[in-house]
């Protein structure tokens, strides 16, 4: 084969989708590129990262321009859109990016869950640890000298770890548990101790209270729901609205059943549901984005700009909130990496996370009045009112987002 038909095998005379005769190294009708993967090693590889390279090289020039308050949304609604990014694309890289990297920023630390009411204590005023091993937590009965007062601290101590017992919601069974083991663990380690004070003293012939290894009788569970005034329970208490049909009121005794029961896991591994919220929120922009380019039409209708306009300046002002936030994001995981004790480097960190959140309303502020060029006072007064309702929906997106989160966790 001669090298005419080698460079001919790879660079085609004729488009191979449209079959249109090629005057360069694209189609002029369908764009398809004139060279033949499948015949070249090379462009099979410049191939893959074709996309990523022209993505790249226009993806920085976006976000230099982004950095300006409004001028992206200026030119691109003026017809420079060749240079940038497009804005529904932009905005999808930049919020994929920034909530991912959040999952690994963002940290809970431990779910604090409701404070259960203090145990009997000893002599030095400490009481035992709820939560911690039985084993190795509880009442040190070593420090008492008379039968009588390990008696009256045990009775005091298992009164009390059974009314705490009774008042905790059926959702958290592990405390529960723990608090039923630490009450067997009090009665175990109080008869040990009376046992070595005076064995044969009448106490140890007398069963205990709550036999070890069965369930405390008469202690009903509780909820930390409520319906209708009284702890939820999916059978015996379900919801019951008046107004809704039998299949919905189902279907919410459900997700609260289902809610009920992830307690427990949130409080044991609040990263899961940390990192299934954080992964959720970029779905819940995609429906406020439109909404808030909807307030923009309403707010500003007298521009006569079409809604798809709105749209593109609602775009580039959430990419470039995903953007102030991915820096704060950043900023966090490099403070996590510094030691404690380096406030050289903390100190900037944390200014300059500050100043990142105090811009953002400025930047949109300014933003604003660059695209739709009014006066200020104007623009002040639909920024305030347009800032508050999107600030109510966000919030809400919130709530609905954790709570949808908490009950499919």
């Amino acid at each position: 084969m001669t090298p005419s038909h080698d460079a001919d095998a790879v660079h085609a005379r004729a488009c191979e989708n449209c079959k249109t005769p090629l005057q360069g190294g694209y189609c002029h009708v369908c764009g398809q590129n004139a060279h033949n993967p499948l015949r070249s090693f090379g462009h099979a590889v410049e191939e893959v990262f074709e996309s990523f390279w022209h993505l790249d090289g226009r993806i920085f020039r976006t976000l230099r321009t982004l950095l300006s308050p409004g001028k992206l949304a200026n030119a691109y609604l003026a017809g420079h859109r060749a240079p940038f990014v497009a804005p529904l694309r932009l905005f999808v890289i930049l919020s994929v990016l920034t909530f991912f990297v959040a999952k690994f920023t963002v940290h809970l630390g431990e779910v604090s869950m409701p404070t259960p009411p203090p145990v009997a204590a000893g002599n030095d005023g400490a009481g035992p640890n709820l939560m911690a091993d039985p084993d190795a937590g509880g009442v040190d009965f070593t420090r008492l000298k008379t039968v009588e007062e390990v008696v009256k601290l045990r009775d005091r101590t298992v009164e009390d770890l059974a009314s705490v017992y009774a008042g905790m919601p059926a959702g958290l069974g592990f405390m529960r548990e723990r608090i039923q083991k630490n009450l067997f663990s009090t009665q175990r380690r109080a008869r040990e101790r009376i046992a070595e004070l005076q064995p044969d003293h009448p106490a140890l012939a007398k069963p205990d209270r709550f036999p070890e290894g069965k369930p405390l009788p008469g202690i009903p569970a509780g909820s930390l729901i409520t319906v209708n005034d009284k702890p939820f329970d999916a059978k015996t208490n379900p919801v019951d609205v008046s107004w809704l049909p039998g299949f919905a009121n189902r279907w919410l005794t459900g997700k609260l059943a289902r809610g009920e029961q992830n307690i427990p896991r949130i409080q044991q591994d609040p990263e899961h549901f940390k990192n299934v919220l954080i992964g959720s929120v970029p779905s819940a922009l995609f429906v406020l984005v439109p909404l808030f380019a909807l307030l923009l039409k309403l707010f500003y209708i007298e521009t006569r700009r079409v809604y798809l306009e709105h749209l593109v300046v609602a775009l580039y002002s959430h990419a470039y909130l995903c953007l102030c936030v991915l820096a704060i994001c950043i900023c966090s995981a490099i403070s996590g990496l510094l030691p404690a004790t380096a406030w050289w480097g903390r100190w900037p960190l944390g200014l300059l996370q500050t100043l990142i959140f105090f811009w953002m309303p400025v930047y949109l502020f300014w933003m604003q009045q660059r695209v739709y060029r009014q006066h200020w006072m104007f623009t002040a007064l639909k920024f305030s009112v347009l800032g508050t309702l999107y600030f109510m929906m966000l919030v809400t997106a919130i709530v609905f987002l954790a709570l949808t989160t908490w009950v499919n966790a």
